[in-house]
């Protein structure tokens, strides 16, 4: 019998780490032993996976040895230094940050739409999209198999932790909403949020607390941010739609957790509301929730802990026959960070199990 294999956590004690070690537990148990791993400061603690208490490695060559799959839930730096290095020891990386998946040799994913895409990996590493884009895609992606998508407009409206943020930007929102709490006037004349603030406002350009900010990333071409870019870039690489039309705006909002996606999405030929209901609610790692009249559409509250999509305000245009309008919401650490790297790191054990081997999954 071939033994399970060797998995490493590159990120363990990080936000989407610890969403890591709690689905690791959950979900079924397909991996041998588990190394945790973060930076040196973190070396030595202790945390918990699979109800066992593991002690945290310090990253470093030697952690690779004997590994056979690597997560990588870091920052892009970090991820560009050392999944090269996990390669060279014989793993298969699974990369989360934005550091690979502009690269033609290595392979974006995600599993319910392009699970294949894992098999041929030149490099030996695997990308995750971004957290916007995997909010985005599960919706769209069983929409595009349905009725062929053409064009898609949407605003990302983006939660304080996600989109590169991190804790930074979610212990930013809340010390502005401490600095602000109870201000009944507030908002009511402009600069009173700013000046409440002051200089706090973190990794954002300006307040996020009683406020939204039509910005985030860095700037990128004719006026676009990176994060825009990257919605149509990695959609466009997950669908295998090179010359899709695709305009985004991300818009930062005061919300801890959880990003939503307003969506206008063009098709081939003209749709049906009915039958776009059934795609959706039959759509693997999706969550149909459309009864706007009883209040029943998804929110960022609702999705947060969760693993799927959800959706709802499904309509057809207003104007255009061959249009659906429809709003989207996903947890950014879950589905938009650790389980969609989870679920890649099992779809390549699983085609690894496919195929007659020994040794490592990089044999595949």
């Amino acid at each position: 019998m071939t033994p399970k294999p060797t998995l490493a956590v590159v990120g363990a004690t990080g936000a989407a780490g610890s969403v890591m070690l709690r689905m690791l537990t959950q979900r079924a148990d397909v991996w041998g032993d588990i190394r945790l791993v973060s930076s040196p400061r973190s070396a030595g603690r202790k945390a918990e996976v699979r109800g066992e208490e593991c002690e945290i490695l310090a990253l470093g060559e030697e952690v690779f040895d004997g590994v056979d799959l690597a997560l990588f839930l870091v920052p892009e730096a970090v991820a560009a230094r050392w999944a090269p290095v996990a390669v060279s020891k014989g793993a298969v990386v699974v990369d989360t940050s934005a550091a690979f998946r502009d690269d033609p040799d290595v392979p974006l994913v995600v599993p319910e739409i392009n699970a294949h895409a894992a098999r041929v990996r030149p490099r030996g590493i695997v990308a995750s999209p971004g957290c916007t884009t995997l909010a985005l895609i599960m919706a769209v992606g069983a929409l595009h198999a349905e009725f062929g998508l053409t064009e898609l407009v949407v605003t990302a409206q983006q939660a304080a932790g996600g989109a590169g943020a991190g804790r930074a930007g979610v212990e930013t929102l809340r010390a502005q909403l401490g600095l602000v709490a109870g201000g009944g006037e507030l908002g009511t004349r402009p600069g009173d949020v700013r000046r409440a603030v002051g200089d706090g406002t973190g990794p954002f350009p300006g307040p996020l607390a009683l406020n939204v900010l039509p910005w985030s990333g860095t700037a990128g071409a004719d006026g676009a941010s990176s994060e825009e870019e990257r919605i149509r870039d990695e959609t466009r690489r997950v669908l295998a739609r090179p010359a899709l039309r695709i305009s985004a705006t991300c818009v930062r909002v005061p919300v801890v957790a959880g990003h939503s996606v307003c969506v206008h999405a063009r098709f081939e030929r003209p749709v049906e509301v009915g039958r776009a209901h059934e795609v959706l609610a039959t759509a693997p790692g999706v969550v149909l929730f459309d009864d706007p009249a009883a209040g029943g559409f998804p929110t960022p509250a609702d999705v947060a802990g969760t693993d799927p999509a959800w959706v709802g305000r499904v309509r057809r245009s207003m104007d255009d026959e061959r249009a659906l309008d429809l709003f989207v919401c996903a947890d950014n650490l879950r589905k938009g960070g650790a389980l969609n790297a989870l679920q890649i790191a099992e779809t390549v054990v699983a085609l690894t199990a496919e195929s007659v081997f020994v040794g490592s999954v990089n044999d595949l």
